[in-house]
């Protein structure tokens, strides 16, 4: 046992990490989730001697934020909606941005048996998301990816939802099918941000998973132009978007789909975060 006591440990690193201008409680985050511990777990137990084994992996988790591993990647998990997913560098690490999505459709649609498709899955987060609280609907969920893909499906056996996965580019696997609800998180950031980017996020998520054209509206160009064969009449549209595309979304799908009303909704920090397509 190290005469030293958890806190520290944990401090000695941390200041390191500030000196190094790097998230300094991530390595907090690291330590509590490898312990099991809750944050009154921590103020009952950081006072005492800090076990050889996790002074090692601490030390070893430390080095790895230095290299900007996110600390998603270094768990190979991540928790989204209560769930916990398996996260690798196939996926995008889901955010909280995108529970707020998941929140809205389910806020708008109880009862009712529903069809939904979730376009561009990732590591499955929406699809089972919705799933685990709809198990009556029927999920179809697609990846251009087929390390997502992998991910998604194991995650979805996991936590024990039955979704229709399927490879391909957006809207390609759905073939002829429509849908009552269509929800995506495509790809948005404009290459122009590049430099804007977290240097974690520039060395390990999936840049096709992040990146578009068109100043970032590329995917959201060809969905415009796709979806409305693939919504039911009556049917809904929930999308996310980057925080300055709200109006150019907005216009995109207004313009292909005049009979619907296409709100821009805020997420909870106040910015520009969703587009809602109903009647």
């Amino acid at each position: 046992m190290s005469k030293e006591s958890y806190f520290e440990v944990l401090s000695r690193a941390s200041s390191f990490l500030a000196k190094q201008k790097k998230e300094v409680k991530a390595l907090q985050f690291l330590l509590l989730e490898r312990l099991g511990w809750s944050m009154t777990d921590w103020l009952i137990h950081l006072k005492e001697p800090i076990p050889k084994a996790v002074k090692e992996q601490l030390e070893a988790d430390l080095q790895l934020l230095l290299a900007d591993h996110p600390p998603q990647y270094i768990l190979g998990y991540c928790d989204f909606y209560g769930n916990r997913l398996t996260v690798t560098k196939d996926t995008l690490i889901p955010r909280p941005e995108t529970e707020e999505l998941v929140e809205l459709c389910l806020k708008n649609n109880d009862l009712k048996a529903r069809k939904a498709a979730d376009i561009g899955t990732g590591s499955g987060a929406i699809a089972v998301a919705l799933k685990k609280n709809r198990p009556y609907w029927q999920i179809l969920a697609t990846d251009i990816s087929q390390g997502a893909l992998l991910v998604a499906q194991d995650n979805a056996l996991k936590l024990g939802t039955e979704i229709d996965f399927r490879l391909g580019d957006l809207t390609e696997p759905l073939e002829h099918e429509t849908f009552d609800l269509i929800l995506s998180n495509p790809p948005y950031i404009s290459l122009n941000e590049w430099e804007e980017m977290d240097a974690s996020v520039q060395k390990f998520e999936p840049k096709r998973a992040l990146f578009a054209g068109h100043n970032g509206l590329a995917f959201y160009q060809k969905l415009a132009v796709e979806l409305p064969q693939y919504l039911r009449t009556s049917g809904q549209i929930y999308l996310e978007i980057g925080h300055h595309q709200g109006r150019l979304v907005q216009e995109l799908f207004q313009a292909n789909f005049p009979e619907k009303k296409v709100e821009i909704l805020k997420d909870i920090n106040g910015n520009e975060r969703m587009i809602f397509l109903h009647d």
